[in-house]
């Protein structure tokens, strides 16, 4: 879907979060989204390793075209860990909203104080 300033809609994401929900129980033959979740946490958390990696080489390439391809893949794979963690998109966006405005480095710095005091 495009906006009207045509850049693709972040919606897009979501859509795709909900088709990996309704794929979940498919047949694991017929469905790679199933198949996935039959394996369960620790595979797809493998797979979202390979892609990450793939992501990371391509980019270092400087390969854009290969780059985008196996940027696809990667977040497909980071929905198919949030679906099968019990992760909603709406979980995430909020936890960046509630990041807005802050710098990196005093963000960084409160989450290690908030690790210290547990």
């Amino acid at each position: 879907m495009e906006t009207k300033d045509n850049k693709p809609n972040i919606q897009v994401l979501e859509r795709l979060y909900g088709v990996i929900r309704s794929r979940a129980s498919s047949d694991p033959r017929s469905s790679y989204t199933a198949a996935l979740f039959s394996e369960g946490p620790e595979r797809v958390a493998q797979k979202l390793g390979e892609e990450a990696v793939e992501t990371l080489i391509a980019g270092a390439t400087g390969d854009v075209q290969k780059t985008i391809r196996e940027s696809a893949d990667l977040i497909y794979h980071l929905l198919v860990l949030w679906a099968i963690s019990g992760i909603s998109p709406e979980m995430v966006w909020g936890e960046l909203e509630s990041r807005e405005g802050a710098s990196g480095i005093e963000e960084k710095l409160s989450r290690k104080a908030q690790k210290s005091k547990t």
